[in-house]
C-alpha cells in the first residue's frame, strides 16, 4: 500500500517514514501542503495520506479542503496529524474532510490500527470501483467482440453528429457486413462463426484511427465512424480497412478460411441538413449495392438531406 506524508518536521517526517517502511508500507514524502497536492496529481498517486494540520504556506485543513473539492476517484483516505486536542479543532478537521486523525506525539500502536482502518477502506474502494467497471463493460460492450455494442455505437454517432455540427467538420459513416457468414456457420458450425466474427473486429479495431468508433450493429454487421472524414477520405479508409480484413486466412481447428466483407460508405458534410437516421439508411443503401455488386467491394453514396427532424434510428435491410 503506498502512503504519503506530508509535514514539514524533517525529525517527525523521517520518524514517520522508517516506521511505515519497517511496516511494508511504500512511502513518499512531501515537505508542505503543495508538494503534497503536487504528488496526489500523479497518476500512481498515494491513496493513503498522513497529513500535518500545522504546515507554513498550506495547511493541511487547507490541503484537506482542496482534495475533497476535486472529488476525484480513487477516494484518498487521509489521517490528520494533530498536537491540537480540542473538541471543536477535531470537528473543523473532520468538516474540512480528514477521515481520522492521530495526536502527536503519535503512539506506534495507535497509528498503525489506524493505517489498517484506512487500508481496508481503500481497498473497499477498490473492489467497488472495479465492480462498477465491470458493470460499465458489461453495459456498453458486445460480449463476443469486445467492440462496443448497438446502443452504444448509436449513442457514439449521435455525439459524433453533434461535434460535427458544431465544429463544422464532416464525419464519415461506414456500415461493414461480412460475406457469406451464413455458409460460415451451416458448414463449419457456430463455434467457427464466432471466431470469425471475433478476429474480423480484432482486424477492424487494430486497423482504425485512435479517435474513430467502431461496433456491432448486429449480426455480422458493424458500424463504424470517421471524424473529420468526407466522402474521398471515408471511401479510401473503408478501402483499406477491406484490404486488412483480407490479409490473411483465419485457421480454425484444420480448415483455412478466408475473411472478406463488403463495406457502404456515406458521409455528413458541411452544409446538409442530414440526420442520424438519414445517415444510416444511405450507407445500408450503399451496402447492399456492394453486396449486389459482387461483395468484397466498397460502394458509396453521397447523402441526400432531408428536411424532416432527426428521429430514432431505425432498423435497416441489408442482403445477406
Amino acid at each position: 500500500m503506498k502512503v504519503l506524508i506530508a509535514d514539514d518536521s524533517v525529525v517527525s517526517r523521517h520518524l514517520l517514514e522508517a516506521t511505515l517502511r519497517k511496516w511494508g508500507y511504500e512511502v513518499t514524502v512531501a515537505c508542505d501542503g503543495a508538494e503534497a497536492l503536487q504528488i496526489l496529481e500523479r497518476e500512481d498517486a498515494p491513496a493513503l495520506i498522513i497529513l500535518d494540520w500545522m504546515m507554513p504556506g498550506m495547511t493541511g485543513l487547507e490541503v484537506c479542503r482542496r482534495i475533497r473539492a476535486r472529488g476525484s476517484e480513487p477516494y484518498i483516505y487521509i489521517l490528520l496529524l494533530t498536537s491540537k486536542s480540542q473538541k471543536e479543532d477535531l470537528i473543523e478537521g473532520m468538516d474540512a474532510g480528514a477521515d481520522d486523525y492521530i495526536a502527536k506525539p503519535f503512539d506506534q500502536n495507535e497509528l498503525q490500527v489506524r493505517l489498517r482502518a484506512g487500508t481496508r477502506l481503500v481497498g473497499l474502494q477498490a473492489q467497488l470501483l472495479s465492480a462498477r467497471e465491470a458493470l460499465r463493460e458489461q453495459a456498453t460492450r458486445d460480449s463476443l467482440t469486445r467492440l462496443w455494442n448497438r446502443n452504444s455505437i448509436l449513442e457514439a454517432l449521435s455525439r459524433e453528429l453533434a461535434r460535427a455540427r458544431r465544429e463544422g467538420s464532416p464525419l464519415g459513416v461506414v456500415m461493414v457486413d461480412l460475406d457469406h457468414f451464413k455458409h460460415i456457420n451451416d458448414n463449419h458450425g457456430h463455434l467457427a462463426g464466432d471466431a470469425m466474427l471475433r478476429e474480423a473486429a480484432r482486424r477492424m479495431q487494430n486497423s482504425v484511427r485512435q479517435y474513430d468508433s467502431i461496433g456491432r450493429y448486429g449480426g455480422e454487421e458493424f458500424l463504424i465512424l470517421l471524424p473529420h472524414c468526407g466522402e474521398a477520405e471515408s471511401f479510401a479508409q473503408a478501402e483499406r480497412l477491406r484490404k486488412q480484413l483480407g490479409q490473411s486466412d483465419v485457421r480454425i481447428d484444420d480448415t483455412s478460411l478466408r475473411i472478406t466483407a463488403s463495406f457502404g460508405v456515406t458521409a455528413a458534410l458541411l452544409g446538409e441538413p442530414w440526420t442520424a437516421e438519414g445517415l444510416l439508411r444511405k450507407a445500408d443503401e450503399a451496402l447492399y449495392a456492394a453486396k449486389k455488386s459482387g461483395r468484397n467491394r466498397v460502394e458509396i453514396l453521397s447523402y441526400s438531406a432531408e428536411p424532416a427532424p432527426d428521429t430514432a434510428v431505425v432498423e435497416t435491410a441489408a442482403v445477406t
